[in-house]
C-alpha cells in the first residue's frame, strides 16, 4: 500500500509516497481503508524529526482518519467490517490502511462528509481531555483560546460556547479575527495590534479569565499568568513560540493557578480510550446536531502531502488541512 513516509528529516518535501507493508489487525483492533486523514502541526514536528512516533506506531505521520473497518480482530466486539469510522491515531494515518485499536473508534455521522469528519478526532479529543477533562472548565466560566482559527481552536471556540461559557481568541489577522467570531467566539483579538492581556482584563473587569488553552507558549506564558483569574488554569499543548518561558511564580501563587502541560498520542492506551469513551458520550451528540462541526481549509491528494504541510506553515489557513486518500 502507498504511505507517506519521512526517510530523512526536513523539511516538507522530505514527505515521499512509499510503498509499505499492509497491516495485520491485532486482537483488540480493526483494520481501516483509509478515506481521508487529518494534517496537524505534530505531523510537521515529526516530519522535522522532533516527534516520533511512539513504539508500537507506524513511523510515519498521521494523527485521524475517517475510512471503512475492512478487517477486525479475534477479541473486538464494538466494530464490525464496513462500519464507517473515524478514529484517532498514535501515528500511521497518512496512508490507505491503518490498524487501530478499537477503543480509539467514534462512529461516522451520517449527514456529514466523510473527508471532512477525518478533522474532527484529533481535534475533539485534544479539547475535551485539555479543557474539560483537566482543566474541568464550567458553564459561565470563561475561557481564552490562543491561535483560535487553527484546527483545534475552532474546535475549542464551538465546544465550548455549546456547553455555555464565554469565549475569547486571539488570531494574528482581521480575516481570522472575523473567522474566530463567526465561530461563536464572544470576542477576537488581534495579537499584532492589541495587547490580549489589556484585552481580556477590559473586558472582564479586571478579573481575568478562568482557563487559557495555549498553543503558543514562549513568552506567552508570562502574559498567559497576567491574564488569569484567581484560581485560572493554564492549558498548554504545544510550543509554536518556543519551549522556554520565563514566569512570575509569585504573581502564579498569588493567583492560586496551575499550568499543565500534556500531549495526547504519549498517553497510555486505556487512557486515551477512555477520552474517546467521554467523546462519544459529551461531544459526539453536539457533533450530531450541528452545535461542533469540522471547519475545512483545504484537502489536498495524498500524493501531495509536502503542499500540505507548505499551507500549514505558511499561517495562512484557518481550521483544518485534510489529506483525500480514496
Amino acid at each position: 500500500m502507498r504511505a507517506v513516509t519521512v526517510p530523512v528529516p526536513g523539511g516538507p518535501r522530505a514527505l515521499i509516497v512509499s510503498e509499505v507493508p499492509e497491516p495485520v489487525a491485532g486482537a483488540h483492533e480493526v483494520v481501516i481503508d483509509v478515506a481521508a486523514a487529518g494534517v496537524n502541526r505534530a505531523d510537521v514536528n515529526q516530519r522535522e524529526g522532533h516527534y516520533p512516533s511512539p513504539a508500537g506506531a507506524p513511523e510515519w505521520p498521521g494523527l485521524e482518519v475517517s475510512g471503512t473497518v475492512v478487517a477486525v480482530g479475534s477479541e473486538v466486539t464494538s466494530a464490525s467490517l464496513g462500519d464507517h469510522v473515524v478514529a484517532l491515531l498514535p501515528g500511521g494515518g497518512y496512508a490507505d490502511r491503518v490498524s487501530v485499536d478499537a477503543g480509539l473508534l467514534l462512529p461516522y455521522l451520517k449527514g456529514m462528509d466523510f473527508v471532512e469528519s477525518a478533522g474532527l478526532p484529533e481535534a475533539v479529543a485534544t479539547v475535551w481531555s485539555n479543557v474539560f477533562m483537566n482543566a474541568q472548565l464550567q458553564p459561565g466560566e470563561t475561557l481564552l483560546v490562543h491561535g483560535g482559527s487553527s484546527g483545534v481552536g475552532s474546535i475549542a471556540i464551538q465546544l465550548a460556547k455549546a456547553l455555555g461559557s464565554t469565549v475569547y481568541a486571539t488570531a494574528g489577522t482581521p480575516a481570522k479575527v472575523e473567522f474566530c467570531e463567526q465561530l461563536g467566539a464572544d470576542r477576537g483579538i488581534d495579537y499584532k495590534s492589541d495587547d490580549f492581556v489589556e484585552v481580556v482584563h477590559e473586558l472582564t473587569g479586571g478579573r481575568g479569565v478562568d482557563v487559557i488553552l495555549d498553543l503558543v507558549s514562549g513568552d506567552y506564558l508570562a502574559r498567559d499568568v497576567d491574564a488569569l483569574a484567581v484560581g485560572g488554569r493554564i492549558m498548554v499543548i504545544a510550543a509554536q513560540g518556543g519551549r522556554d518561558a520565563t514566569i512570575d511564580v509569585g504573581r502564579l501563587m498569588a493567583k492560586r493557578a496551575r499550568i499543565w502541560g500534556t500531549t495526547l498520542r504519549a498517553r497510555p492506551l486505556e487512557e486515551r480510550r477512555e477520552i474517546m469513551a467521554q467523546v462519544r458520550e459529551h461531544v459526539w451528540p453536539l457533533v450530531e446536531r450541528g452545535d461542533v462541526r469540522p471547519v475545512l481549509d483545504s484537502v489536498f491528494p495524498l500524493e501531495f502531502a509536502a503542499a500540505a504541510h507548505e499551507r500549514m506553515e505558511s499561517g495562512g489557513h484557518s481550521g483544518k488541512i485534510l489529506l483525500a486518500v480514496r
